[in-house]
């Protein structure tokens, strides 16, 4: 007949000792972290130790097993990837949203549209003095306010062209940085998995370098759309353990950014694709302004605007057109904000550029060309102040439309001479006005499409409401999401102090049983060895 330790009720209450020990640790950790961005809380997973006695021919000869306790069987983090996963999407919506949301509201103050100060404002003011110089065409006073009026004009289109410009360059600081953002955090990803392949495989799990990976890849994702793959790091590696992880470029729809041979785009390359160090290696993001493209026919084309994206690079063998970059997420919002080449040519083989900073800037070259063209023609027609000629322009000549709102500006001659504005119809007839009464009328002239001057304009300020009224909303709407999700994963792997507490009181309680179990035992031992076997001494 076989039997158990006499010390075998120290070693059980030892172990419950130490288990609870650890248990109380955790917990304190969750404590010092509650209130730590990206902390996950953490949890003793408590098991049965083997019993006593094993399985076997030569197993004593007792009732049963005995129970030897317990022990921490592992520390892990409460985390649900599938929470993960949905917060992750809603920040890439979000990101792209809010970047649109900001770049237009941004348009929408340089515009000031309606307002006392605008362009629309300073054109009807224009207008309203021409009119004038049409009632008193003799007044020099009418003519001189009628050029100043339209020197106004000249300089509200200029400025509104360079503080466009002035943002599409701010804008382009910000895609940079965005992308020198996204390279620093492949680089922490990077390292956090080196740390994480050298403690993997000696069987522990590396649960707060698991935490600052992950909260590496959610600010990822609000810039571009990832996937997140994870490959074993081998060893004595625990059925749990995450192992390293590579990240691949995703488009808007959830799918794989491929390359020209339909290869996954890896940010961050997975092991078995790395070199023979077995590392992850990063593809470094970057932007290409201006420079050369190929058209839809792979022709090469010069980009005359040096502000527009031509392509994306991800490492030094990828190159993405910019029209084929559909990966969501801030980057994307404001490289749809700024402007791109869009692969296209138009009739004249000239680059097709799509943006919202770059359309309302081709919509004010054009709206500047035509105003600027219209109104001298009309000009030509008339004549100054006593002249038997025409043929004055009252604006300065202006050949393209690229760069007109940047160039318009009173003619040189009317400047200095305002009797030379061409009020009359005829030749030597001071007192005749039509001429500027046709000038006024310039406003109600087509520009095609069935919209004149006046109609043109509104509709690009009516356009630039709607897509910011749009964008605001989509921003609102993912942000809210993005915070719901948020909540959610807080609720399963945040830090309550209320249960931390009430878990600390749980193993105070545990640990001072076992204690009071170990001290039992001690005194039975205690009887045994010091006090039996006295008598006849």
């Amino acid at each position: 007949m076989g039997a158990t330790s006499t010390f075998h009720g120290l070693e059980v209450a030892q172990r419950a000792l130490a288990t609870q020990q650890s248990a109380l640790h955790t917990t304190s950790h969750n404590i010092s972290n509650a209130n730590t961005e990206g902390y996950s809380r953490q949890r003793v997973n408590f098991e049965q130790s083997s019993p006593f006695p094993a399985p076997g021919r030569n197993r004593p000869e007792i009732a049963g097993q005995l129970g030897t306790g317990v022990e921490a069987g592992q520390i892990q983090r409460v985390r649900d990837q599938f929470l993960d996963f949905q917060y992750r999407a809603e920040n890439n919506q979000a990101g792209q949203y809010e970047a649109k949301a900001d770049a237009l509201g941004r348009m929408e103050e340089i515009m000031n549209e309606p307002s006392d100060s605008g362009l629309a404002k300073t054109m009807d003011q224009f207008w309203e003095a021409t009119q004038d110089v049409a009632t008193n065409p003799e007044d020099g006073g009418a003519r001189r306010v009628m050029v100043q009026r339209a020197e106004a004009v000249s300089e509200s289109f200029q400025y509104l062209d360079g503080k466009l410009k002035d943002v599409q360059g701010e804008l382009q600081n910000q895609m940079n940085t965005g992308a020198d953002q996204v390279n620093n955090l492949l680089t922490q990803i990077q390292d956090l998995n080196s740390q994480i392949e050298r403690v993997e495989p000696n069987g522990d799990l590396p649960n707060d370098l698991y935490d600052k990976r992950d909260l590496a890849v959610d600010e990822l994702s609000e810039y571009v759309n990832v996937e997140v793959n994870y490959e074993d790091t081998g060893g004595n590696s625990k059925a749990n353990a995450q192992g390293t992880a590579s990240i691949t470029l995703l488009n808007e729809d959830g799918n794989q950014v491929t390359d020209s041979n339909g290869d996954p785009v890896e940010l961050l390359t997975s092991q078995e694709q790395s070199g023979e160090d077995g590392q992850n290696e990063i593809n470094e993001l970057g932007f290409n302004f201006g420079g050369t493209a190929e058209d839809e026919n792979g022709n090469e084309i010069d980009l005359n605007n040096d502000a527009i994206v031509n392509s994306v690079n991800v490492g030094e063998d990828v190159e993405i057109a910019a029209s084929n970059f559909e990966s969501s997420g801030s980057l994307k919002g404001l490289m749809e904000s700024n402007g791109y080449y869009t692969g296209e040519t138009n009739g004249d083989n000239e680059p097709v550029y799509s943006g919202d900073y770059v359309d309302m800037i081709d919509s004010m070259d054009q709206l500047a060309h035509s105003f600027t063209n219209a109104f001298n023609e009309q000009h030509r027609e008339g004549y100054g102040l006593n002249q038997n000629d025409n043929g004055q322009n009252f604006f300065a000549d202006l050949d393209d439309v690229e760069g007109a709102a940047a160039n318009i500006g009173v003619a040189e001659a009317i400047q200095e001479d305002e009797d030379l504005i061409a009020a009359s119809s005829e030749p030597n007839e001071s007192g005749n006005g039509d001429n500027a009464l046709a000038l006024s009328d310039v406003r109600n002239e087509s520009m095609g499409d069935d919209q004149t001057i006046k109609s043109f304009y509104e509709a690009q300020i009516g356009d630039l409401g709607v897509k910011a009224q749009e964008a605001n909303r989509m921003a609102e709407n993912t942000g809210s999401l993005r915070e719901s999700v948020d909540q959610n994963r807080e609720s399963v792997s945040g830090v309550s102090l209320d249960e931390e507490m009430s878990n600390m009181i749980q193993f105070q309680h545990a640990y001072n049983a076992a204690a009071r179990s170990m001290t039992v035992v001690d005194e039975t031992l205690d009887r045994i060895i010091n006090q039996m076997g006295i008598v006849g001494r």
